[in-house]
């Protein structure tokens, strides 16, 4: 308990003196977050979910090391996501679609938080820039290739075995991510 409670001091003191991040809450998507048109030329896709991290930062000097604030906003781009109703013929279906594309949301809002507290966990030196972008860098990277799996491993959530083993994944993660709002 007192390792605990040291813990959080220490990780308290370092937000402090490393910076700060801020973030917005876990959302729950609807049919009316996918207000962009369809995707032409034959494609099989029945619908697209559209995220984006924005990274920014400010930096200013200390002593032997810089105070970072950092920006780190998950954006839906709901002009950019679509569904094609057209191609979904019944309400168990729309909720398989939106339970498989809240998987590519879970994805990105995973990868906003495992940046928050990766910056939040960095003391950042001179080249903080370097470091700072590195940390996105090898993050976005491994969130990409985890999107990538996820359509493989569920094919595009038509195998219901694979896509309820992600279901309950994403549950578990979000479960332990002190941000999730679900």
């Amino acid at each position: 308990m007192e390792l605990r409670i040291r813990r959080l001091i220490f990780v308290a003191v370092l937000m402090f003196f490393c910076g700060q991040a801020f973030s917005q809450p876990y959302k729950k998507l609807t049919v009316n977050d996918f207000k962009g048109a369809p995707g032409s030329g034959g494609d099989a896709a029945v619908a697209y979910t559209f995220c984006s991290i924005e990274f920014s930062y400010t930096a200013r000097p200390e002593k032997d090391y810089y105070v970072l604030t950092f920006y780190i906003k998950l954006i839906m781009n709901n002009d950019q996501s679509w569904m094609n109703l057209k191609k979904i013929t019944t309400r168990e279906m729309l909720d398989e679609i939106l339970k498989h594309e809240q998987g590519h949301y879970n994805i990105s809002y995973m990868e906003q938080q495992e940046l928050l507290r990766a910056v939040s966990r960095t003391v950042f030196r001179a080249d903080y820039n370097r470091v700072a972008n590195s940390i996105f860098d090898r993050i976005d990277a491994k969130y990409k290739q985890l999107n990538q799996n996820y359509d493989a491993d569920t094919q595009n959530s038509t195998n219901r075995v694979q896509q309820h083993s992600w279901d309950a994944y994403f549950q578990q993660r979000l479960n332990y991510m002190p941000l999730a709002k679900n």
